[in-house]
């Protein structure tokens, strides 16, 4: 150990040699061990939570290496090559580009985004790492046919199977072969444990692993950097007992199971008469100043339903309201009618549309714009010439973003741990029945995945988390 750590000081030794200001950062003692075993192991893994320090301890590690390694060029790879230039090459001023400041410049190596590398730190010898997106089964084809000496990688479990090997592939030849991985907790069955960091920790606690296996798993509050303020702040916007709670705080890999929004469900099924934390009347609704009001849209056809869902959203994204919802299902009985649905033709369809729309109106005055589930582009048609026809062409229909559904399901989780989620009690029966019975499939064994089998209400969910998804970003300040 004494090795390690004389080479960490020689290191910064170097550093305040060669520039008139080092990079400030602080390790907790965990990370400094993790970062001495570095030396003497060729796979170095980081698992832990959001701002753990993980991508840091790597990226320092890697930088070590780099620098007396004997061969020219290296990897680096994020799900996209932006995510390994951010997460990586900039690190928030502790990454490779500021590690070798006035040593290094951005270019292109073969075609590829790279940066060169050469000065003091590296004997004046050439050292290029080039940057490479991962997520695609295509990504390999980026650095396809280079020699690569190092591979350093960050959430390496957002990684294509084909990068992997390659990558594997490309450093046979290497004079010192390392790699560094890091990546947040995943469901406990993803392929990245079972096909590789798994089975390597257990084969080299058999002693059959040749290299040597550096494994830490990490939690936020073994990041010394953070201040306890920011990080009351950051874990507040978790609700406990979630998976997105287990992962990005406590750092622990997670499965889902039952409920996806157990807060929300235990409140949705209070007895009547018992005050509701997040539930508004409709008079205070009207009161509230909204920037936006959207509308979602969903469309059935065999066995679901057609769903409307409009929402509020408070100035700077404070807080998002459900405002009203419906759902129309052949066979069932009408929420405002009580009358059975009959079939719903393209015409009826924009009929039923058209009196949400101008529901909405009448309550809260205006409509920001419509966003429907782009499979449907007949059905979009229609609901344009509905309003049309009707007299309200001034209002937008447009495609939904249809986004990662796991992102969507994070941001409502969050709004509701931080009560930032309100719903209008008596106009959003249908959205309350179907956020109250949302499950997690259990059938799917590498990964967490909303049940969707008809026996709960995803028509809803979705035209719901249409009206929204395209201010993710500005609900929830989070890294993708």
């Amino acid at each position: 150990m004494r090795q390690k750590h004389r080479i960490l000081r020689n290191d910064r030794r170097t550093i305040k040699q060669t520039r008139k200001q080092t990079v400030t950062y602080h390790w907790s003692q965990k990370h400094i061990v993790y970062i001495r075993n570095c030396v003497d192991c060729a796979y170095n893994i980081a698992e832990g939570a959001v701002r753990a320090g993980k991508t840091v301890d790597n990226v320092y590690a890697f930088a070590h290496e780099l620098k007396t390694h004997p061969d020219k060029v290296f990897l680096a790879t994020g799900a996209t090559a932006a995510a390994a230039k951010m997460n990586i090459g900039d690190s928030n001023g502790m990454g490779l580009e500021w590690i070798f400041r006035g040593q290094c410049r951005w270019g292109k190596y073969k075609g590829t985004e790279a940066l060169m590398i050469k000065g003091p730190d590296t004997g004046n010898r050439l050292k290029v790492v080039v940057f490479a997106g991962g997520g695609k089964a295509d990504s390999y084809k980026s650095f396809r046919g280079f020699s690569i000496g190092m591979w350093i990688a960050t959430e390496v479990n957002l990684h294509h199977d084909n990068t992997i090997k390659e990558a594997f592939n490309r450093t046979l030849a290497s004079g010192r072969r390392k790699f560094f991985w890091d990546l947040n907790p995943d469901h406990p069955n993803a392929p990245i444990y079972k096909m590789y960091i798994d089975k390597y920790v257990e084969k080299a606690a058999a002693g059959e692993m040749e290299g040597g296996v550096n494994f830490e798993k990490f939690t936020i509050f073994d990041n010394i950097n953070i201040s306890e303020e920011n990080r009351l702040q950051f874990i507040s916007q978790y609700e406990k007992g979630t998976i997105w709670y287990n992962r990005d705080v406590l750092g622990q890999r997670s499965i889902a199971e039952g409920l996806i929004y157990p807060k929300l469900a235990g409140e949705f099924s209070m007895p009547k008469g018992e005050t509701k934390p997040n539930a508004v009347q409709r008079d205070m609704a009207m009161r509230t100043q909204f920037m936006q009001i959207v509308i979602g849209v969903d469309f059935g056809g065999n066995g679901s339903g057609h769903a409307f869902v409009a929402t509020g959203i408070t100035p700077g994204y404070g807080e998002l309201f459900a405002l009203r919802s419906r759902r129309y299902v052949e066979g069932e009985s009408d929420e405002d009618t009580g009358e059975k649905i009959k079939d719903i033709d393209p015409k009826e369809l924009g009929r039923l549309f058209v009196a949400f729309v101008r529901e909405v109106l009448r309550i809260y005055g205006y409509v920001t714009a419509v966003y429907c589930d782009s499979a449907e582009q007949v059905l979009i048609r229609g609901l344009r010439n509905a309003l049309t026809e009707d007299g309200l062409g001034n209002i937008r229909v447009m495609d939904a973003l249809k986004d990662i559904i796991n992102d969507r399901i994070f941001t409502l989780s969050t709004l509701s741990a931080q009560d930032r989620f309100k719903y209008v009690e008596s106009d959003t029966k249908s959205l309350q029945s179907a956020i109250g019975t949302a499950v997690w499939d259990p059938k799917k064994l590498t990964e967490n995945v909303r049940l969707d089998d008809g026996t709960s209400d995803i028509d809803s969910m979705d035209a719901f988390e249409y009206s929204f998804e395209g201010d993710i970003d500005r609900f929830i300040k989070r890294k993708r």
